[in-house]
């Protein structure tokens, strides 16, 4: 369905922008247990696998699973002498569902059946992408990648897919470290932030389901666990009397993962971007390299929005890029700062031409993408967290805020 250009704009009040104030906005999160995302973080330890071995190898690898099966399908270019063995992909498979820690007898990393169907990759699609006669490669596919960001929090992410993370984290880190050996690795939390004044102010509704591994717990035996964590990961003050829980409502939750209900990759878009705050173009990001736009170019755009906002420039930025397969170049750049920008939009996007280049290999450059950076990414938001020492989540930088400033 099109989104209009009224539905992500202020109202407009005798010619001019009035922004809604006080409302509330619910995003929701999935833990690295849940079906999806133990696909999404399989089809990335292959990326990570293969980038390991050949930074310009290039990737499409999806993942299915269900009770004790993992089936890897996709396409993969890379030279002889780095492939692989299947046994390697494999293996990479089973060390992820070990790590995330299912041991459960209809999902244990020991007893899965992994079925490996990842073959050459279409020569029909690498010469629309391979570089040739002193031509930029082109992008790996058309589309359209949306970035976005606000200054309502620290890490300039929209509240509610942000503490929707942070509480799946912290009870992932309470789980792993033994603190809650009650609580098994598939989860979904959902909040639902009071905005005051355009700022967000409080928890106005707390969801959360998550699998436990003792059948006779309740559900306020369960809140009873993760409450405290829960509570500690939100802003301070966050959570008063007036919050409402709903932990468990179904009640009962011992079998999870993809014994549970099947998982496949890239079905959890939104809780990789921005929890239905802003548009997403419709591409997922896990099993991809970055050759492929629909995840390197939505990194970019993630990037510029940022730094705009850090920058000054607007409190709030949405930025699209669009592509066509086998062109270098976007075909367009839109920046809408939603009626609170400093700056000109067409000025922002002017001085986005001016200071980044946006081809496949100017991203993948400027943003250090050919290395084995993503199984990280695939679960608790690819945006929002912190760069790291080994060039993970570098779109997370602001150092290209006073590049934007100076050229506009």
């Amino acid at each position: 369905m099109p989104v209009h250009r009224a539905a992500i704009r202020p109202r407009i009040l005798g010619g001019k922008p009035v922004a809604r104030n006080d409302y509330l906005f619910t995003s929701e999160s999935v833990s690295e247990g849940h079906p999806d995302k133990v696909c999404d973080q399989i089809s990335d330890a292959v990326v990570d696998l293969i980038l390991a071995r050949e930074p310009e190898a290039r990737v499409g690898v999806e993942t299915a699973a269900t009770t004790n099966t993992v089936v890897l399908m996709g396409e993969v270019k890379i030279s002889e002498e780095n492939a692989p063995e299947p046994e390697e992909i494999c293996h990479a498979a089973r060390e992820t569902i070990r790590r995330i820690g299912y041991q459960q007898k209809g999902f244990h990393f020991r007893t899965a059946r992994i079925e490996m169907l990842v073959h050459e990759q279409s020569p029909d699609i690498a010469q629309g992408v391979d570089a040739a006669d002193n031509k930029d490669e082109g992008a790996g596919d058309q589309g359209i990648m949306f970035g976005y960001a606000t200054d309502e929090t620290p890490e300039l992410m929209p509240a509610p897919i942000l503490y929707s993370h942070k509480i799946l984290k912290a009870l992932a880190d309470a789980r792993h470290s033994g603190a809650e050996p009650t609580l098994g690795p598939d989860a979904k939390s959902q909040v639902t932030v009071q905005y005051r004044d355009g700022k967000p102010v409080r928890a106005h509704t707390i969801v959360l389901s998550t699998q436990h591994l003792d059948p006779e717990m309740t559900s306020d035996d369960v809140k009873a666990v993760v409450e405290p964590h829960i509570v500690k990961a939100l802003p301070e003050g966050w959570v008063d009397a007036r919050t409402v829980w709903h932990v468990n409502p179904t009640g009962r939750f011992v079998i999870g993962g993809p014994d549970g209900d099947a998982g496949l990759t890239g079905r959890k878009i939104i809780v990789d971007t921005y929890g239905g705050a802003a548009p997403h173009g419709g591409g997922a990001f896990s099993g991809k390299d970055p050759t492929k736009v629909d995840r390197s170019a939505a990194y970019a755009a993630r990037y510029l929005a940022k730094n705009v906002v850090a920058a000054g420039m607007a409190r709030r930025c949405t930025i699209q890029l669009a592509y066509a397969i086998g062109v270098a170049e976007p075909l367009s750049i839109y920046v809408d700062t939603h009626g609170v920008g400093e700056v000109a939009d067409a000025a922002i996007e002017q001085a986005i031409r001016d200071t980044l280049s946006l081809t496949p290999r100017g991203i993948r450059t400027h943003l250090g993408l050919n290395r084995p950076i993503y199984q990280r990414t695939a679960a608790y938001g690819h945006f929002g967290r912190e760069p790291d020492a080994e060039g993970g989540f570098s779109w997370e930088r602001t150092d290209l805020a006073d590049a934007l400033r100076a050229a506009l």
